[in-house]
Order: structure tokens, then sequence, then C-alpha cells
């Protein structure tokens, strides 16, 4: 940014075109090996990590609608959302204890990265999901309706073989 603080909020911090490649080989049955993204962290030596197909193919991430050839690849598209002081103070504990930034830097990058990069990229594509799911205090009710869609397409794909 302007201060020379890096943004990693930002739909070019993902290689979107290897995201969507990997979806495509996934569903097509095959497995996918990727080297782990460690958060820039130089004290965590990076797996391999090895992706296998299934039935069902979560793909998850802040950028997912916003790019259409990851958006194309997806059945069902779920938006999980909760209120903006809850989402700051999850934020706050998890940069604390996962990241060890401190507070003012926590603040900092909600303000000028998080938020903006939510209201630009990210929340315009909120009412193109399929469902919206609030995580303000629990969704355990939602997550029942979703198991059981789930369990509906694998019960059927089951009986088809």
């Amino acid at each position: 940014d302007s201060n020379g603080i890096a943004n990693f909020d930002t739909p070019q911090s993902i290689d979107y075109q290897s995201f969507a490649k990997d979806i495509a080989i996934l569903s097509s049955g095959k497995e996918v090996s990727k080297t782990e993204y460690t958060f820039n962290n130089p004290n965590v030596t990076p797996r391999q990590l090895v992706f296998k197909p299934a039935p069902i193919l979560v793909v998850e991430g802040l950028f997912v609608f916003y790019y259409q050839e990851i958006v194309e690849q997806l059945d069902l598209k779920l938006f999980i959302d909760a209120k903006d002081y809850i989402k700051l103070k999850r934020r706050i504990i998890r940069d604390k204890e996962e990241r060890g930034y401190d507070l003012d830097d926590v603040l900092y990058r909600y303000e000028n990265h998080v938020a903006p990069t939510f209201e630009k990229y990210i929340e315009p594509f909120k009412h193109e999901a399929d469902l919206i799911i609030p995580n303000n205090l629990q969704f355990d009710n939602a997550l029942k309706v979703v198991v059981n869609y789930l369990s509906g397409i694998v019960d059927s794909a089951h009986q088809e073989d």
C-alpha cells in the first residue's frame, strides 16, 4: 500500500488460473499436489499436500466468486457472512494468536486492506450465492441444511452406480 505494507487481501494475491485448473483436475477424478502455503512464515517448512478427488469438492476462499473461471465450476455457491464487529474481533484474536500481530497492526490492516477489499471484491458477489449463511453466533441449522442437501447428492450418485 502507500505506506509500504504488503496487502495480501486482493484478488491478485492468488493464482486463480492454477486454482481453476486444479478444480478441473479434481473434478475429472485426478489428484492434485500442491506445496503448503505458510503465510510467509520462514520458520515453517511447507509440506507437500495431496488433494484427492471426491464426490463433493469444497472450494473455499475469499475470491472464489470473483473469478468467472472458478465460478463456472461451482454447483452450489455458499456465502458465509458475519457482522463487521464480529469479523474484526475474530481477526484480532486470530492475528494475535497465530501471527503474533499487535493490535495496531491488525487494526491498520483491517481498515486499509481487509475492509476495502471486502467492499470492492467480495461483498458485491454476495447476492450471486445460492445460499447466504450468517455466522454471527453459530451456524448449526444452516450446516444441517447444507449437509442434508449434499447427502442427497451423494446418495443419488451411489444409486446411479
